[in-house]
């Protein structure tokens, strides 16, 4: 049995990822370097397979770098948080469950570490120390990877994903303060911070009254080139034997607008539906497939949105670009030029759109296409 070529849903294998040549250079150079790097983009675009491939090539190069990796998803206060970065730096730095508890009392003894272990050895620390007396002193915690790297003469690279998510813990202003005032002291760590709300991140690191502005690197993530999708697309297909003309490769990346997730996705149902010799029409087949797969999300997200919300997505669709003039709010119902404006801000909050200097977009590109055809097309 020939192996799936493409890998959507979860970081995929080194073979599985796409181009992106230019950005693992410049994240290579500032992991190198100890430059604290920030990563926006909309939500599947790959920042955590970038992060992990750039990791994956600096400590294959550097017997001396560590790469810490930390998802705080789940993780909704200050405390869930300071223990979870504390195992993800012991286990990242020791190689041994004996390593990870002695690291654990010499670095860590003023919060009485307790030390357990999974059926699968693997260590796992908590704290004896109370919740408010641990948030009264994290100082250990906050600097616990500089101290370590200090000791064992490493590099440390902490890679934490969903960063917006501390915006939601209590106090999360002076939250923010206080990781700043600690990670900005730290000469043999980096800081690698990216996540999946657009413009949350873009608040937090560009606001000049934010705690985090101006904390390092900042570089927004560009769609992969149709070239680069393409001749990916085709060699997989090739290494599988089976065969895809360049220009049916393209009409993959156009019906997703080049959304690399859905790229992969699109390929793969096109790759299952092909014997030898892939053609437009099972393309087309296995994008209305997808399109069915998502339909109950989609139709989950809009019954979330009121009815002045989608009118102002269906005048996105039609091409209206004067969405305050007049003629537009009379159209559309959409009241006066300020609810218009408040009505863009709530779909940018809810993640339906993006607004990349001034020009809106549809985050989602089945979405878009879904509204258009399954959604206002029926009525």
């Amino acid at each position: 049995m020939k192996p799936v070529p493409f890998s959507y849903g979860k970081v995929p294998d080194s073979i599985d990822f796409t181009n992106r040549v230019k950005e693992i250079s410049q994240l290579k150079n500032n992991f190198e370097a100890l430059t604290n790097t920030i990563i926006i983009s909309p939500r599947r675009w790959g920042k955590s397979s970038l992060v992990r491939t750039a990791g994956a090539i600096i400590t294959a190069e550097h017997r001396d770098m560590r790469i810490i990796h930390l998802d705080i998803f789940n993780i909704r206060n200050e405390v869930e948080f300071y223990q979870s970065l504390a195992n993800q730096i012991l286990k990242a730095t020791a190689s041994t469950w004996e390593e990870f508890a002695a690291s654990a009392k010499k670095f860590l003894s003023n919060l009485v570490p307790r030390i357990s272990f999974a059926p699968d050895d693997q260590a796992e620390l908590s704290f004896s120390i109370g919740w408010q007396e641990l948030k009264q002193q994290p100082d250990e915690i906050l600097n616990l990877a500089e101290k370590i790297a200090e000791e064992k003469k490493l590099r440390l690279i902490l890679c934490i994903d969903e960063f917006q998510n501390i915006g939601l813990f209590d106090d999360a202003a002076a939250f923010q303060r206080k990781l700043r005032s600690h990670w900005q002291q730290h000469r043999h760590v980096a800081y690698c911070l990216y996540g999946s709300k657009r413009h949350m991140l873009t608040d937090i690191f560009t606001n000049p009254s934010m705690p985090f502005y101006k904390f390092g690197d900042l570089f927004f993530l560009q769609k992969i080139a149709s070239v680069e999708w393409i001749s990916f697309i085709v060699k997989r297909f090739a290494d599988t034997g089976k065969e895809i003309p360049g220009d049916i490769a393209a009409l993959i990346c156009t019906l997703v607008d080049n959304h690399p997730y859905y790229v992969q996705q699109l390929s793969q149902q096109a790759w299952f539906r092909t014997t030898h010799h892939c053609t437009g029409e099972i393309v087309n087949i296995a994008y209305e497939s997808v399109i069915d797969q998502l339909s109950l999300l989609f139709a989950n997200t809009t019954e979330g949105l009121n009815s002045r919300q989608l009118e102002l997505l269906r005048a996105i669709i039609n091409g209206e670009e004067q969405l305050s003039a007049q003629k537009t709010l009379r159209a559309y119902r959409l009241g006066t030029s300020a609810n218009v404006v408040r009505l863009k801000e709530s779909l940018i909050q809810n993640d339906v759109l993006d607004d990349m200097n001034g020009k809106l977009s549809f985050l989602d590109p089945l979405y878009r296409y879904w509204l258009e055809n399954r959604f206002f097309g029926a009525g």
